[in-house]
């Protein structure tokens, strides 16, 4: 039978998240009932609380980056059990068969349910992991190595396998140059994920003052953006720069910095470009900008296994549920070091 559950939802884009009573669905043979016990803050929480992208479906729960306890699994289910700790990320489920699926690359799948704002097995609209417990098919659920600090795996399921599929892909290894612009929840886990690869690291910043912390993540270097003459230092340095900017910015000054083959992701900004983006340099020296979307099921728990191995977990600030809209406000702001998690056991409070 259905489990009733309780979270937290926006009702308009205008509105703030208040409590919110629902149910999850009827659990299947396959699938793995929940506890959630933390949930990091996205920047797509905030997007999509706000409708921000056009396509939010109200009540909407947020939230994507969920670990939390098994306390009951289905007949078929054969990797979990209960008491197990457990990571659900961006996905909660996909068509399985398309050719995306069979090579591991859910994410890229036409047919992918998102963790908030898909339709489920019955129907009904996904919600997230603001909330008590959630059901999820076994074969979207990842085991979390044992020793990670729960709390600071969390954003690991988002903001950690967003920046590890890019320096995957592009297959950074030891003695790399890889650039990161921007230092926020994406960020500084970029940083730490291509230091522990063995990459030289570099921070971009528009602004002083983020040395310190950048050197303290593992960037070998920082390189303020809007000073030519340590712009002009660094041309033609990088194989790969992961760009987590999240809003609309001139891409044209980072374009230089890459060598022959380079490569600038994004990773952080879906939208429009204001600035066109002046294609010269990227012909003259075969460069390229891409975009690349999490990772498949396959590689996030790669992910978390490399994690597990370098005792990599994000910088959080905890916050509880009823904090949600204040941290909203701070996160616009670029107010928090480096990801909120939610202690879900405030909202049980």
């Amino acid at each position: 039978m259905p489990i009733s559950v309780v979270g937290y939802a926006a009702h308009s884009a205008t509105s703030e998240l208040v409590p919110y009573s629902f149910e999850r669905r009827d659990p299947k043979a396959d699938d793995v009932v929940i506890e959630i016990l933390y949930c990091g803050v996205c920047h797509s929480d905030l997007h999509t609380a706000r409708n921000d992208w056009g396509w939010t479906a109200y009540p909407i729960v947020p939230g994507h980056e969920i670990v939390g306890r098994v306390t009951a699994v289905g007949k078929d289910v054969t990797r979990f059990k209960a008491g197990d700790h457990v990571g659900v990320g961006c996905l909660v489920d996909s068509d399985r068969s398309c050719e995306h699926c069979e090579k591991g690359h859910e994410q890229y799948c036409d047919h992918g349910v998102f963790t908030y704002g898909g339709q489920d097995k019955d129907g009904s609209m996904t919600q997230g992991g603001y909330s008590s417990q959630v059901v999820v098919s076994d074969r979207f659920v990842l085991k979390v190595p044992d020793g990670l600090d729960l709390k600071g795996a969390a954003p690991l399921l988002c903001a950690g396998i967003t920046t590890y599929s890019p320096l995957r892909h592009w297959n950074v290894k030891k003695g790399d140059k890889v650039a990161v612009t921007g230092l926020g929840g994406l960020g500084h886990m970029a940083i730490k994920l291509a230091k522990a690869m063995g990459a030289e690291v570099t921070l971009f910043s528009r602004s002083p003052g983020k040395e310190n912390d950048a050197r303290r993540l593992g960037a070998d270097h920082v390189v303020i953006s809007t000073d030519e003459k340590q712009m002009a230092a660094v041309r033609a340095k990088f194989a790969l720069i992961i760009d987590t900017v999240p809003y609309d910015h001139d891409l044209n000054p980072y374009i230089p910095t890459l060598n022959v083959d380079g490569t600038l992701v994004l990773v952080g900004y879906l939208g429009p470009l204001g600035t066109p983006l002046n294609t010269a340099h990227m012909i003259l020296k075969r460069q390229a900008v891409a975009g690349s979307l999490i990772g498949g099921l396959p590689e996030t728990q790669e992910m978390l296994d490399f994690c597990g191995q370098h005792g990599i977990t994000a910088d959080v600030e905890m916050i509880a549920m009823d904090g949600i809209n204040h941290a909203y406000e701070r996160m616009l702001k670029s107010d928090v070091k480096y990801r909120f998690v939610i202690d879900m056991a405030t909202l049980k409070g």
